[in-house]
């Protein structure tokens, strides 16, 4: 009988995940075709997410801007105003996948800002200083900068034609 050997760690792997034949390579592999239909609904959360605090505060909806018993943030006002602006755009276009990675980066901008400017001179830690809607937005649509708007998205339906 032949000696068998063991592959090496090293070694790339040969085959489909699901040629391994074990369940979690099985799973891996369809998670990873999952992902970008993943993707994309993470991005219209987010955006969804993102253009509901732009609406209260331009509108008064949705309880208005925080504090304020439905009111509204005055036009004009910086930053409040633009931050408003900034958010119901940006997160509109994020939802549908428009201009995605330009929206993104805009609105992550906008989010880091409003941390760094608002929050963090109250504490250290978002948890202390009532920042962390503000770094969540931000790491998440800094995310969405580099991943893009994943498989169904407005921007892929026109980059097809």
């Amino acid at each position: 009988m032949p000696p068998t050997t063991a592959p090496s760690p090293s070694a790339p792997a040969t085959g489909s995940a699901s040629a391994a034949g074990t369940p979690s390579a099985a799973l891996t592999e369809r998670l990873d075709a999952a992902r970008p239909y993943a993707l994309s609904a993470f991005r219209v959360v987010v955006g969804l997410l993102f253009a509901c605090h732009g609406a209260a505060s331009l509108f008064g909806i949705l309880g208005g801007v925080a504090g304020s018993n439905g009111g509204t943030v005055a036009a004009g006002t910086w930053p409040g105003w633009y931050a408003a602006v900034i958010q119901l755009v940006g997160g509109v276009l994020v939802l549908l996948g428009a201009g995605t990675r330009t929206a993104a980066f805009i609105s992550s901008g906008s989010m880091a800002y409003a941390y760094f400017d608002v929050h963090q001179k109250a504490a250290l830690w978002p948890i202390q200083n009532g920042g962390e809607a503000s770094a969540m937005f931000a790491w998440a649509f800094l995310l969405l900068v580099f991943t893009g708007p994943g498989a169904i998205s407005v921007d892929r339906l026109f980059r097809r034609r």
